[in-house]
């Protein structure tokens, strides 16, 4: 099928690839030696604070645009997937920025809150229990992202439930 319009008609092969390049590395946080996948959480945490206003007054805006964004998230991360080579490269931290973000949604943002969250889905990220796993498996941006939004879901019950035992 033809695309008859895009946002991105007209950019040039070098401007599309950085601009998958800086998306994709959450603006370049992927490229930290060691540990690129917390600097793209610590991202999603930031995020994530800066968001918390839209889904207390707006839950449903908030999910929406999660959603939109989520599937451009999708994309973008399967086009650095063909641009590295490689499935899920540690330099694409995209789908950490998505999942942290998943994991505070809906939870409090002060900061026992936001560093147990952090904790939770940095743990659940690395674990990666079922369908996490699963995800992990698939290829395409889907799968780049699915594994993280699975971590971050979890995270984010363990801490509502953890937030009502309290």
């Amino acid at each position: 099928m033809r695309v008859l319009w895009s946002p991105l008609h007209g950019l040039s092969a070098t401007a599309m690839r950085t601009l998958v390049t800086f998306l994709a590395t959450g603006a370049y946080l992927g490229y930290v030696p060691l540990i690129p996948g917390t600097a793209g959480s610590v991202l999603g945490l930031i995020l994530g604070k800066l968001l918390a206003p839209l889904w207390v007054h707006s839950p449903a805006a908030f999910l929406m645009l999660f959603g939109v964004l989520f599937a451009g998230a999708c994309l973008v991360a399967g086009a650095a997937e063909k641009l590295y080579g490689e499935h899920d490269a540690s330099t694409i931290v995209i789908d950490e920025v998505f999942g942290m973000v998943a994991a505070m949604c809906f939870n409090p943002t002060g900061w026992v809150a936001l560093l147990t969250a952090f904790a939770l889905f940095r743990f659940f990220d690395i674990v990666k229990p079922w369908p996490a796993s699963y995800f992990d498996r698939m290829n395409g941006g889907a799968g780049v992202m699915l594994d993280d939004l699975a971590a971050g879901i979890y995270a984010n019950l363990v801490l509502q439930i953890v937030r009502r035992l309290i």
